[in-house]
């Protein structure tokens, strides 16, 4: 697993949210399909792209509940469709990996578990989350997007 590492810039986003627990990851489909739908309600989108995000209270505990979310990166400037939410994702240095296929749990579970601890890298205190582009197909094993892993030095 060799992840690009970059420093992303604030990413403001439009969307629907939930709260989860780990083990409700039926959830994450149904926000989907109330959000597909009304994508299009979305004004000056800065992409195609679709973005899932997570945002974790306490990332080491999986009985805490954490925020998901299905959302698309907007441009300065837009309304807000009813009843979706606005977040602006801080900026910050992220581990970038490439997922193909649709079993994101294992994929998920390699960096946490084989990249992450000899990586000189901890987990950041910020939303982690998948853009799904192009080769983004849903269902398909295929399938491609870019999990973006919040971290800070280990060391600092």
């Amino acid at each position: 697993m060799n992840p690009k590492i970059k420093t992303c810039s604030e990413i403001k986003v439009i969307g629907l949210s939930s709260k989860i627990k780990m083990n409700e990851q039926h959830k994450i489909v149904a926000l989907w399909k109330r959000f597909m739908p009304r994508k299009h309600e979305i004004e000056n989108l800065a992409s195609k792209d679709l973005i899932a995000m997570q945002i974790y209270s306490d990332f080491n505990n999986f009985e805490t509940p954490f925020d998901i979310w299905a959302c698309a990166e907007v441009l300065n400037g837009h309304n807000l469709p009813d009843t979706m939410s606005t977040f602006t994702i801080p900026q910050g240095d992220y581990a970038i990996f490439n997922h193909k296929g649709m079993d994101a749990g294992a994929t998920y579970q390699k960096i946490m578990t084989e990249w992450l601890p000899t990586s000189g890298y901890d987990i950041d205190a910020r939303p982690h989350f998948q853009v799904m582009g192009e080769k983004y197909k849903n269902g398909s094993p295929d399938s491609e997007e870019d999990f973006f892993v919040p971290i800070k030095d280990r060391f600092n």
